[in-house]
């Protein structure tokens, strides 16, 4: 009995170096190798994603990259090179945790669960989270989904609203998982499926993306509202704080404003396209009192 408490407390012990050395100092990490490791989204229109040319752009890799630059003023470095890596919905969360990556920048909700395992910076965008479907199908609503196929990206959060829908009006959907934004899109273009359960946010951008726009609607009162944020290493005080403040820097003098405008009221890549989608009132509010505690 003895013995066994002994090893108990060892593994209890070893338990927690482990845990302490998870959380680095990621400040010295980055001034050693004066490269940053940020993840993106290849198809996360218009938040991250990749340009014609391949190269990730959107409204998050902007804030990033803002966020880098004071990075760099901040530890005096002469340079401070960004290794891009790209995530999905499904293993953005574990990049975070081994110590892949430093910053995601790409379409992520803050949520209770996730909060568990990774720390976020201020909301820089919220949404709700709505259906995509081809127009023609007579999809309105929820309730028109009974006994339909309805997809999901895998790593979301998405399944668990529709779920609650799903089991409150009995209306017996059969759920699919896509393997991320791109999958689960080509599954509704090409009829597979009846509709595309996901953050309108993101459906706009995908709709927009199409051969034919105007095939494509997007319906349903809003299941729930999600505030997207960037991703930071859970317990690294110092590295969130810098970001926090410059967050709130950028919210401050009118940047997070501008780049909302550049990448959701004017023409982007591709086709040229624009989203025409004016600032909400909760970012406008975010703004105004910067926080990073949601609901």
């Amino acid at each position: 009995m003895k013995l066994r408490c002994i090893l108990q407390a060892g593994v209890f012990a070893s338990a927690a170096v482990i845990a302490q050395v998870s959380v680095a100092d990621t400040f010295d990490r980055i001034k050693k190798s004066q490269t940053i490791n940020i993840a993106y989204r290849e198809a996360a229109l218009p938040f991250s994603y990749l340009s014609e040319n391949k190269a990730p752009i959107g409204y998050t890799i902007d804030i990033c990259t803002k966020m880098v630059d004071a990075l760099k003023k901040e530890l005096k470095l002469p340079q401070l090179k960004i290794n891009f890596i790209p995530v999905t919905a499904d293993n953005r969360i574990q990049a975070m945790t081994s110590g892949k990556t430093d910053m995601e920048c790409g379409s992520t909700s803050n949520t209770a669960e996730r909060r568990k395992e990774v720390d976020f910076t201020i909301p820089h965008f919220f949404s709700t989270l709505r259906m995509m479907v081809n127009t023609s199908s007579g999809i309105k609503n929820w309730p028109d989904l009974k006994d339909k196929k309805v997809v999901f990206t895998k790593g979301t959060s998405t399944d668990k609203f529709v779920l609650e829908r799903d089991k409150v009006r009995a209306l017996h959907m059969k759920l699919v998982e896509g393997k991320d934004h791109s999958d689960s899109f080509n599954m509704l273009e090409t009829s597979q499926v009846d509709a595309f359960a996901q953050d309108e946010a993101i459906l706009f951008g995908l709709k927009a993306k199409a051969k034919d726009p105007s095939k494509l609607t997007i319906v349903g009162d809003p299941l729930a509202s999600e505030a997207y944020a960037i991703m930071l290493p859970k317990g690294d005080a110092a590295f969130k704080k810098a970001i926090d403040a410059e967050m709130g820097r950028m919210m401050a003098d009118g940047e997070i404003t501008r780049l909302y405008e550049k990448w959701f009221t004017k023409p982007i890549q591709p086709k040229n396209m624009n989203l025409a989608w004016p600032m909400g009132s909760l970012l406008k509010e975010t703004i105004r009192f910067p926080s990073d505690k949601v609901n």
